[in-house]
């Protein structure tokens, strides 16, 4: 059995996965609307955001709105991967 990922073990990283994880494959979740999700600051979130994308976890764009900026994430296919594992883990540590 493997320890659960440490990198997502982290309580805001597990919200921010398990939140991008209810969207379909392809779809973005703006910085704004994740922040209220995970109930983080811009700076703990971005910091949180940084962590997830240097292990490739998440994808993040940044573009304009209009004028606005924006920042956009999603969750990359290893993400997935690795939270799902990550969940398995979790079931059998379980089921001990």
């Amino acid at each position: 059995m493997h320890s659960p990922d440490e990198i997502i073990h982290q309580p805001v990283r597990l919200k921010i996965m398990a939140a991008l994880n209810t969207l379909e494959a392809k779809q973005w979740l703006e910085f704004v609307a994740l922040k209220s999700i995970v109930k983080a600051t811009d700076g703990n979130l971005g910091a949180h955001l940084g962590t997830l994308e240097n292990a490739d976890y998440v994808q993040i764009t940044k573009d304009f709105a209009g004028k606005k900026p924006r920042t956009r994430v999603r969750l990359s296919p290893a993400g997935r991967e690795a939270f799902a594992r990550y969940v398995a883990d979790l079931h059998a540590l379980l089921n001990l």
